[in-house]
């Protein structure tokens, strides 16, 4: 089994090296000063709980074509970096190969296998024009939902600081061999993987913490448990959390989750800074579009209202416009 892993940042890289580390053929599809770390000292993984320090040298290119087919894409940048991959993912895919999306926020193919829309509806503002569809088409899609926390501390350098659950699941609910062989693979490797049979349901529930904590946290610029300790910030978390929820519903996703046990399940990680504030101050660009853009075009079309959360976008957008760490997609 070949597989690729599109996007060597925190999540990853952590892939890469455990699933090298299990004894897999994989690669890597990384760039700059990422890739010439790896190249160079291997691509390290330092446990947070145990203090030890993996080492993998799996094969690291910033060319696809060098790369070849693959069984399996892992593609792990963020939203704003998926038209890049779309453009390139070419040389990665044979005719079976399979790609899984393992990303924050709403997937571009959301509502193609939903009963709601009758699969016609397009997330214009995740996938202006359809160029993600054509490149990587839901036929060859598994959905990746990731419990885990980790990050960059150097180029090379990942800190694994909790967790290692993955749920995987194919668009619509109808899992086939390729979910199973995924997740089989993803298991020797040492990560907890569950498939699922309502992989947006399991998107939606992620979404609801990533669309409060995330952008309050690059606001406030302060860590989870902080957010959840301050008794006003908390309630408007609450807040957007329930219209998401609201959102949800209306296209047949219920998250079937209570807010307060949404954020137990953040506060179970402690102090920790979501990644929207990690790259806020790395000075990258914000993952906005994803959590936000997309669950409120969504909102638009089911036509429910979400005043909080369309003031959360406005507020995050515009503190990124800024310092230049957003840009809208083109049209």
């Amino acid at each position: 089994m070949k597989i690729c892993i599109y996007g060597a940042g925190a999540v990853g890289g952590l892939m890469a090296a455990w699933l090298a580390e299990a004894g897999l053929d994989v690669s890597l599809v990384a760039r700059g000063a990422q890739l010439e770390a790896i190249r160079r000292d291997g691509l390290r993984i330092r446990s947070r709980a145990s203090g030890t320090t993996l080492t993998a040298r799996p094969r690291a290119a910033s060319d696809p074509h060098r790369l070849g087919p693959q069984d399996y894409v892992i593609v792990t940048v963020k939203g704003q970096s998926l038209p890049e991959v779309a453009a390139s993912i070419a040389p990665l895919l044979g005719a079976e190969t399979s790609i899984v999306t393992a990303m924050n926020g709403v997937p571009w193919w959301f509502f193609d296998r939903l009963p709601y829309g009758g699969g016609k509806l397009r997330l214009e503002s995740l996938d202006p024009g359809g160029a993600l569809a054509r490149a990587m088409p839901t036929e060859r899609l598994v959905g990746c939902v990731i419990h885990l926390a980790a990050s960059q501390l150097e180029p090379g350098l990942i800190s694994h600081n909790q967790g290692n659950r993955l749920i995987l699941g194919e668009p619509g609910g109808r899992n086939t061999v390729r979910t199973q062989r995924l997740a089989e693979a993803l298991g020797r490797a040492g990560f907890e993987c569950a498939a699922s049979g309502h992989i947006e349901k399991d998107f939606w529930v992620k979404l609801l913490g990533n669309v409060s904590f995330n952008p309050v946290s690059a606001l406030t610029l302060a860590t989870a448990d902080r957010l959840i300790g301050d008794a006003q910030v908390k309630a408007y978390m609450v807040a957007i959390m329930r219209e998401v929820m609201a959102i949800g519903r209306a296209v047949g996703v219920d998250a079937d989750i209570d807010p307060e046990a949404r954020i137990d399940m953040a506060r179970a990680l402690g102090a920790f800074k979501t990644s929207m504030l990690q790259d806020l101050e790395a000075g990258k660009a914000l993952e906005i579009d994803g959590l936000l853009a997309g669950t409120l075009e969504i909102a638009r079309k089911a036509g429910v209202p979400a005043p909080f959360t369309e003031s959360l976008y406005g507020l995050i957008r515009l503190r990124a416009e800024t310092t230049r760490q957003y840009r809208a997609p083109l049209a």
